[in-house]
C-alpha cells in the first residue's frame, strides 16, 4: 500500500501518466470492502452535504417502480434543474466541489443504507437533533443543506478508481493536503453516491433494479468512475429490455461525458430495437411513434424485412412528415440523419427519379445521393462487391450493402431502337437458392418495358413428370387492366468454365395482366445436381441470371 500511496499522491506535472500507473495498480480489482468507512484504513474525511430540491422533483411514490418512471423524473428534473452554489468561504478547512455534469434524477435507494453496520457520522446542517429529515424539507430551495454525512475514506483507493478524485488529491494545492474534503450533492443523488463509493472499494453493487443502476451509472459518470459505468452497463444489459428502456439507453451518450463506457449498452439497445421491429410493416403504427434515435437503430439493420429499398424510402418519408411537419426541420433531419440509412443504390430507377423531385429533400443533397446510387448501379458486379466490403470506400459502408429484400434487386439496360428491348440481370446467392427448397419462390423487383411492369420469379418445383425437384425461372407481367403485350424473351445463365452467359431457353408469349411464362427446369438437371458443390452455375457462391425481353411488332 505504501508504494501505491507514493505513486498516486505524488503531485508531479505528469498527472495523466501518474493516473495511468495508478489505474494499472488497481487493475486486479482487489476487494477493499473491509476498509470502507473504517478509520483504521483511511487517511481523510469525506463530508457530503446533501442539498434540498424543488417540490417538482420530489418522488411520486416511495419507490421508482419502472424505468419509465425514471425517464419521466429525469425529464422533470432537467426542466427544474438549478445550479448549486459553491461556497468555499464557509468552509475554511475544507474544499466544496460540485460536479460539472447534469444533476442526477431522483434516486430511489434499494436498501436503507443508513442502517448498514459501517459506522457513519450523520448530522443535520441546521443543528436540529432529529435523526430524519422532515418531509417539508423537500420544498426547500436547491441551495439549502438539509443534512450532512461524513465518511472515512482512503485517498489512494478513490484516486486509483477515479480521475476526479486523483486530481482532487494530487493537484498540489493547499486543499489537496487537507484531511477534510467536502462534496455537495442533491438529495436525489445520495443513494447513488453511497453505492458508487462502496463500489470503488468492493467492485460490486447492492442494487439491482434498472432505475437504481441508471442512477449509479450517472453518478459514476459525474465522478469519472469508468469501471463502475461499465459494471452498471453490463448489469443493465442482463436485465429484460423493453422498447422504453432501449430508447432510454440510446439517450445515454448525450447525457454522459464518458460515452464509450456505455457503448455496449447502447449497442445492445440498438440490436433489441432492430430485432423487435425487424418487420416494420407488422409494427408500422408503433414504429411511426418512435423517436429519431429508435428509427435510426431499426433502419441500420441489414436484416430488415421489407419488400424493397423503395419501401424503406417511402416509410422514412412518411415518418419524417409526421414527426417534423415544418419543412426546414424535416429537410435537416432527412439530409443530416436519415439519408445515410436509405440504401439508394438498391432503389429502382423510377423511385430515384422521384427522389430528385421530392421537396422534402434539399435539392443538392438529393442530386448527390441519386448520382452516387446511379454510379454504383453502373459498376460491374465485382466492383460493387469490393465497394461493399471496403470500409474506406464510404463514410457509411452500409450504403452499399444489400438487405434481404422480399423482391430482389435487378440491373436493367433499356433500348428504344431498333425495337423496344430490355436486358435484365438477376443475381441470387447460393443460400437464397438453398432456402427455396422444396417449394419456395423468390421474386425480382419490377422493371419496365413499353410502359408496362414485368418481374422475374425463381422457383424450386417438380419437373413435368413430378419425378424430382428442379430450378425454374419465370417471367410475369404486373396486373394492370386488360393491356396485352406480345414479347420475345430469352433466359440465360453464366456457367463454368468460361463464366460466360449461355442461353438456356427462348420463347414468345402474349402477356395479359397477372400472367407468367417460363421454364420449370431451366438447367435440365435435378435440384441436387444444381445445388451440388461442383455445380457449373454458382460462381463464387452466386447464380447469375439474365433475361432479354423484346416487344414484337
Amino acid at each position: 500500500m505504501k508504494d501505491l500511496n507514493s505513486d498516486i499522491l505524488d503531485p508531479t506535472p505528469g498527472m495523466d501518466s501518474d493516473y495511468s500507473r495508478a489505474s494499472c495498480a488497481s487493475s486486479s480489482d482487489a476487494d477493499f470492502g473491509f476498509a470502507f468507512n473504517d478509520s483504521n484504513f483511511s487517511d481523510r474525511l469525506l463530508r457530503i452535504e446533501v442539498m434540498g430540491e424543488p417540490v417538482e422533483s420530489r418522488p411520486d411514490s416511495a419507490g421508482c417502480i419502472s424505468i419509465l418512471d425514471w425517464a419521466r423524473r429525469k425529464r422533470r428534473r432537467e426542466d427544474c434543474k438549478k445550479e448549486n452554489v459553491v461556497d468555499l468561504n464557509g468552509c475554511p478547512e475544507e474544499q466544496v466541489l460540485n460536479g460539472s455534469q447534469p444533476d442526477m434524477d431522483d434516486a430511489i435507494p434499494c436498501d436503507n443504507l443508513d442502517d448498514e453496520p459501517a459506522q457513519m457520522i450523520e448530522e443535520l446542517h441546521s443543528g436540529d437533533e432529529a435523526a430524519n429529515v422532515d418531509e417539508s424539507s423537500w420544498g426547500m430551495d436547491c441551495s439549502t443543506v438539509i443534512k450532512v454525512k461524513t465518511l472515512h475514506i482512503s485517498s489512494p483507493i478513490l484516486a486509483a478508481k477515479s480521475p476526479f478524485f486523483y486530481k482532487l488529491f494530487s493537484n498540489g494545492m493547499r486543499e489537496s493536503e487537507q484531511r477534510n474534503v467536502t462534496l455537495r450533492i442533491n438529495a436525489s443523488e445520495e443513494a447513488a453516491l453511497m453505492e458508487l463509493l462502496n463500489f470503488m472499494y468492493s467492485n460490486t453493487l447492492s442494487c439491482s433494479t434498472a432505475s437504481a443502476l441508471l442512477d449509479v451509472l450517472m453518478a459514476a459518470d459525474k465522478f469519472e468512475v469508468a469501471s463502475c459505468m461499465r459494471y452498471c452497463s453490463r448489469l443493465l444489459r442482463n436485465l429484460p429490455m423493453t422498447p422504453d428502456s432501449a430508447l432510454l439507453y440510446l439517450e445515454l451518450p448525450s447525457s454522459v461525458l464518458m460515452a464509450e463506457a456505455v457503448q455496449p449498452l447502447t449497442d445492445a439497445a440498438k440490436q433489441y430495437l432492430a430485432l423487435r421491429y425487424k418487420d416494420i410493416t407488422k409494427f408500422q403504427e408503433e414504429v411511426m411513434d418512435l423517436p429519431l434515435a429508435g428509427v435510426e437503430a431499426i433502419l441500420s439493420s441489414d436484416d430488415l424485412q421489407v419488400a424493397s429499398e423503395d419501401a424503406v424510402y417511402d416509410f422514412i418519408l412518411k415518418w419524417a412528415r409526421t414527426q417534423y411537419p415544418k419543412l426546414e426541420e424535416r429537410r435537416e433531419v432527412l439530409g443530416a440523419r436519415l439519408a445515410r440509412y436509405i440504401r439508394f443504390p438498391f432503389m429502382t430507377c423510377r423511385k430515384l427519379k422521384k427522389v430528385l423531385t421530392c421537396n422534402d429533400f434539399d435539392h443538392d443533397v438529393a442530386c448527390k445521393l441519386v448520382l452516387e446510387a446511379l454510379f454504383f448501379k453502373a459498376e460491374a458486379p465485382h466492383r460493387q462487391r469490393i465497394l461493399a466490403a471496403d470500409e474506406s470506400a464510404s463514410t457509411n459502408r452500409r450504403f452499399f450493402i444489400e438487405r434481404a429484400y422480399k423482391y430482389r434487386p435487378v440491373k436493367v439496360v433499356e433500348f428504344d431502337r431498333p425495337r423496344q428491348q430490355c436486358v435484365v440481370y438477376l443475381d441470387l446467392k447460393r443460400e437464397e437458392c438453398t432456402n427455396l427448397f422444396p417449394s419456395g419462390r423468390v421474386y425480382s423487383q419490377a422493371f419496365h418495358l413499353g410502359g408496362q411492369g414485368f418481374f422475374l420469379s425463381a422457383h424450386c418445383n417438380m419437373d413435368q413428370q413430378s419425378s424430382f425437384h428442379c430450378f425454374g425461372l419465370f417471367l410475369g407481367m404486373q396486373e394492370k387492366g386488360s393491356v396485352s403485350f406480345a414479347v420475345d424473351y430469352e433466359f440465360a445463365a453464366r456457367s463454368k468454365p468460361t463464366e460466360e452467359f449461355v442461353s438456356k431457353y427462348k420463347g414468345n408469349y402474349t402477356f395479359t395482366g397477372g400472367k407468367a411464362v417460363g421454364y420449370r427446369n431451366l438447367f435440365a438437371i435435378p435440384w441436387t445436381s444444381f445445388m451440388a458443390e461442383d455445380s457449373l452455375y454458382f460462381i463464387n457462391g452466386v447464380l447469375h441470371l439474365r433475361a432479354e425481353l423484346t416487344i414484337r411488332p
